[in-house]
C-alpha cells in the first residue's frame, strides 16, 4: 500500500506530544462512549441502549463542527492502516446517513427516547433551513480532521502550520455554527413545549 501507510511506533506516543494528546482523545471519547452506553442500556434495555447510543454518536457525527464522534474510528484506523483520517471520516459520514436512514424507515420512534435525540429527529426532518447547521458541521469536522491527521504526523504542536494557517477559518465556522445552534435550539424549545411565537407577537 506504499506511501497510504505510515507505520507509527508505540515509543513516538510517549516522545512526541501531539501524538500523546491524540491517544488522549480518544481514550476520553471511547471511556465517554462506553459509560453512556451502559448508561442507556440500564434504562432502556441492551437492544435500545445500543440503537440509542449509536444514533446519539451520529448525531456528534452530523451536528458538531469538531471530529470527536468520527476520531473514535478515524484515529485506530489511521494506527493500523495508515489510511488519513480525512479520507476514513468520509466513509464514518457515509455509514451515519446509511445508519439514519435505516432507522427511520423501521424504527423511528427510537428517536424519542432521549432529549438529544428529538433534537436530532428535528433537525433531519426539516431540511430548510435546519439541515445548514449539518452543513456548517461538515465543514469544521474536515477541518478538524485535516488538522487532525497533521497531529499525527508532527512530534510538537509548534510544528502544525497547517493548523496555525487555517484554525481561524475553523473558528468562524464554529461561530456560525454557534449562532444557528442557538436559533434551532430556541425554536425546537418552543415546539417542545407547545408555544406559538406568532400568537404571542
Amino acid at each position: 500500500m506504499g506511501k497510504m501507510i505510515s507505520k507509527i511506533r508505540r515509543s513516538k506516543f510517549l516522545t512526541h506530544e501531539t501524538k500523546r494528546n491524540a491517544l488522549r482523545k480518544f481514550v476520553f471519547i471511547f471511556v465517554i462512549v462506553i459509560l453512556y452506553f451502559i448508561f442507556v442500556s440500564l434504562k432502556f434495555g441492551l437492544t435500545n441502549g445500543f440503537w440509542v447510543t449509536m444514533l446519539t454518536w451520529s448525531f456528534f457525527v452530523f451536528c458538531t463542527p469538531i471530529a470527536d464522534a468520527g476520531f473514535l474510528f478515524d484515529f485506530p484506523i489511521r494506527l493500523t492502516t495508515g489510511i488519513r483520517m480525512i479520507h476514513s471520516e468520509i466513509g464514518v459520514w457515509i455509514f451515519t446517513v446509511s445508519l439514519n436512514i435505516f432507522t427511520i424507515m423501521t424504527n423511528p420512534s427510537i428517536y424519542q427516547k432521549t432529549i438529544i435525540l428529538r433534537l436530532f429527529h428535528y433537525i433531519i426532518s426539516h431540511p430548510f433551513p435546519y439541515w445548514s447547521i449539518i452543513v456548517l458541521s461538515a465543514i469544521g469536522t474536515f477541518l478538524s480532521v485535516y488538522f487532525g491527521d497533521e497531529l499525527v504526523d508532527v512530534a510538537r504542536h509548534k510544528n502544525r502550520v497547517k493548523y496555525f494557517k487555517h484554525k481561524g477559518k475553523h473558528e468562524l465556522v464554529i461561530f456560525i455554527f454557534l449562532i444557528v445552534l442557538v436559533i434551532i435550539l430556541y425554536e425546537f424549545l418552543l415546539n417542545q413545549l407547545g408555544i406559538n411565537i406568532v400568537h404571542w407577537l
